[in-house]
């Protein structure tokens, strides 16, 4: 018994592989460009894989220098012992540290270069072989204390590759080289398709509760973009089936459903207590009804609301994990649909309120839908929904076989990284053609904060307060901003520099300028090339200072015999003596009540001059009307003795009677 206990636990491990034939089982690599840009005798593009841990900056790019350690050279020790820091200096491109392969794990190399300041990591393979992804052990509380906290992007290349790159760093050459992950999520269209491979196991150790959190926390994103048409989002379960040869032993009842079939492994690894595999088989098959029923209400995002609330209102640990838990959480769902339901809501008496429209789904999903959906698990026959998920777990183009948990697909492309709320929605935002993603996709969750820290490698001028690194989804890019108007030019990690109209608006030109009492002054001119001269009433270079004039010591103003001159900051002030007033255009004093007297005969001759010529307007107005009125009556005087020529004829009369 004890042989077939441990046969069956042997076939369990084994059987994603056994689900289908060798010849088409394979495990894609996924793979980002690596391209060197200098120096010339290494120059060209290489393929390197994505490590499964970190951040992988996809739909974006990362330009860096190459440095391999003279010590910790395969990075399995802290590089703070060997008094080893790679963090790059102020307008300095980021650090990307090159170790050997060996010694120790993939994600330890990573985490300790990471530390010592590294911005990636490059890991040269140490033998000649096709590239593989670089996974994480089997993790327990040490090793998920620093997975869990690695931000940095990594990835494996070949060992003759690894070998050119340590050749010309010993060299002394400089080596660049980008990394570009902007070709690693295809983005076709204005929608993004992906599927999660989960379980609803809780108890399965640092993956179950990674993936637990992560669901919780993708919750609301993914709901945003489900709602809004974004994306179509499939969830998946991966199932195994049991060797024929122990389709009737005790254990492989206790794991399987359907005589054998759909399997799960024990979630305490106790065959004797506690939950059994088909248990999770039975649950998984319960979630994906659940999908299923709700993506036929047209709410498939209905499927977070019931996974999260599952996971925390029937936990294993509490003996909650059954279908009576199962059935509340459905038809509390009820009131979350309801939500998205909810028409209009009109106040009437007392307070009392009710819900105006058709609400059929109201009720929650139904719960009758779902066990249809789900079948007779003691069937000795296929169950169509399971047989299905067995089908998806085959790669398909380019997409390779699912054989792990979990498993995050973005257009048919496995994912890479770090399975965390900003990573994935970052990973999802770059499979949108550019320019229509949506706006979660611009939002916060997505910052990754590479320009917090030595400015991302990207120029500055933190005088103007000014920075070429730009924080985006697709990472940080290292472009010459515009400010007020102005372009800057240059390759945006070394040098910047404004180019056309308006320089003068950004730092002044770099030319001086000062203010005081309210009053600015700047040396910059622009006239199609900035030039920094002292503005009038200074004196300097104009670019480190300019000294104010004193206009009354060097006599270049105010010298009439009457003025009396103040300088001031930029400038002067001139008043004059007496009852005379200072005309500054013009450098002379002028009495002030000859200026009064002036004015006032100015006003009389324009009050004449406006009486005179309304006089002549009444005039003339008063000699037309008169014309007007002679003429009027002269024509009807005329009319009495002869016909004019508007007139007709007008009939004679002799005494009353006709001629």
């Amino acid at each position: 018994m004890e042989f077939q206990r441990s046969a069956l636990r042997i076939f369990l491990g084994f059987l994603v592989v056994s689900l289908i034939p060798s010849t088409l089982a394979r495990f894609v690599v996924e793979k980002n460009s690596l391209r060197v840009t200098s120096p010339e005798s290494i120059k060209g593009t290489h393929d390197s894989a994505i490590g499964n841990f970190g951040i992988p900056q996809y739909g974006g790019s990362m330009a860096g220098v190459v440095v391999y350690p003279k010590e910790n050279q395969k990075g399995c020790r802290d590089f703070d012992e060997f008094g080893i820091s790679f963090k790059s200096k102020a307008g300095a491109l980021p650090t990307f540290v090159l170790v050997d392969r060996g010694d120790c794990f993939f994600s330890l190399k990573v985490w300790n270069a990471q530390k010592a300041g590294a911005s990636a990591v490059l890991v040269a393979d140490d033998i000649e072989e096709a590239l593989i992804t670089m996974d994480t052990p089997q993790e327990d509380a040490a090793t998920a204390k620093y997975i869990e906290n690695i931000t940095i992007p990594s990835a494996l290349i070949e060992k003759s590759f690894g070998e050119k790159l340590k050749k010309e760093y010993k060299a002394g050459e400089m080596v660049n080289v980008n990394l570009d992950w902007r070709e690693a999520v295809p983005h076709p269209d204005d929608r993004v398709e992906y599927e999660l491979w989960t379980n609803s196991n809780d108890e399965c150790g640092v993956k179950c509760d990674m993936l637990m959190e992560f669901v919780k926390d993708f919750k609301g994103a993914a709901q945003i973009l489900e709602k809004g048409g974004y994306t179509q989002f499939t969830p998946h379960y991966i199932t195994w089936y049991c060797p024929q040869a122990f389709t009737l032993s005790k254990q492989c009842k206790s794991q399987c459903i359907n005589h054998g079939r759909y399997c799960a492994p024990d979630p305490e690894q106790d065959f004797s207590t506690g939950y059994e595999g088909k248990d999770v088989v039975l649950e998984n098959l319960r979630q994906l009804c659940v999908f299923r029923v709700a993506t036929e209400t047209k709410k498939p995002w209905v499927w977070w609301d019931y996974v999260t609330d599952f996971q925390i209102r029937c936990p294993m640990k509490e003996k909650k994990y059954n279908k009576d838990c199962a059935d509340s959480v459905i038809k509390s769902l009820g009131k979350v649909i309801l939500s998205y339901h909810l028409i209009k809501i009109i106040p009437i008496l007392n307070d009392e309120w009710f819900l105006s429209g058709p609400c059929d789904a109201c009720s929650g999903l139904d719960i009758k839908k779902i066990e249809k959906c789900m079948g007779d698990s003691n069937d000795d026959s296929e169950n169509p929904v399971l047989k299905e998920e067995q089908d998806a777990q085959v790669g398909k183009g380019s997409r390779g076989d699912v054989t792990i948990l979990p498993t995050l697909v973005v257009n048919n492309r496995q994912y890479r990284g770090k399975l965390a709320k900003g990573a994935v929605l970052k990973a999802i935002c770059s499979g949108f053609e550019e320019t229509t993603e949506p706006a979660v996709c611009l939002s916060s969750d997505v910052e990754t904060n590479e320009c917090l820290e030595n400015n991302g490698g990207c120029w500055q001028d933190k005088a103007a307060n000014l920075t070429a690194c730009k924080d985006t989804f697709r990472g940080r890019v290292c472009e010459c901003p515009l400010m007020d108007g102005v372009q800057f030019k240059g390759d945006g990690y070394t040098t910047c520099e404004a180019s056309g109209p308006g320089r003068c608006n950004v730092n002044n030109g770099g030319c001086w300028h000062e203010s005081r009492d309210g009053h600015t002054f700047s040396a910059c001119s622009d006239n199609g090339e900035v030039k920094c001269q002292c503005p009038p009433g200074f004196k300097g270079d104009g670019i480190k200072s300019c000294e104010d004039i004193d206009e009354c010591k060097e006599k270049k103003a105010c010298q009439c015999p009457d003025c009396i001159c103040k300088d001031t900051w930029g400038s002067f002030d001139c008043t004059c003596t007496g009852d005379l007033l200072y005309i500054r255009d013009h450098d002379t004093c002028i009495s002030k009540r000859s200026r009064e007297t002036k004015s006032a005969w100015a006003a009389v001759w324009v009050i004449l001059i406006g009486l005179a010529m309304a006089a002549g307007g009444a005039y003339l107005v008063y000699k037309y009307r008169l014309r007007s009125y002679m003429d009027s009556e002269i024509r009807a005087i005329m009319a009495q003795y002869m016909p004019l020529d508007s007139q007709a004829e007008v009939p004679s009369h002799v005494n009353g009677e006709h001629p």
